[in-house]
């Protein structure tokens, strides 16, 4: 099983310690590129796809982990773009 299917099966079980990194690079496996709209973006960031919909997360401080409402959004944003 390869990285991307492990992350996949990680966030599909909705899992309380998903970090920020491991979305990111679960996004990037997807064909989606990080967008911090330049230098006033602050903590979000937006990733945009030319094929499907743009995720924006909250890049959550000082802690590591997304919250479960961001976990829960992105589990349905991917799933509704068939991606998972």
């Amino acid at each position: 099983m390869s990285q991307k299917d492990k992350l996949i099966q990680r966030l599909k079980s909705k899992p309380r310690d998903f970090t920020f990194d491991e979305a990111e690079t679960l996004l990037k496996y997807l064909d989606y590129v990080p967008s911090d709209k330049g230098h006033t973006s602050g903590s979000r960031v937006i990733f945009t796809s030319k094929c499907h919909a743009p995720v924006l997360l909250h890049k959550p401080h000082p802690q590591k982990e997304l919250r479960e409402y961001q976990v829960k959004q992105l589990v349905e944003i991917l799933e509704q773009e068939g991606l998972i």
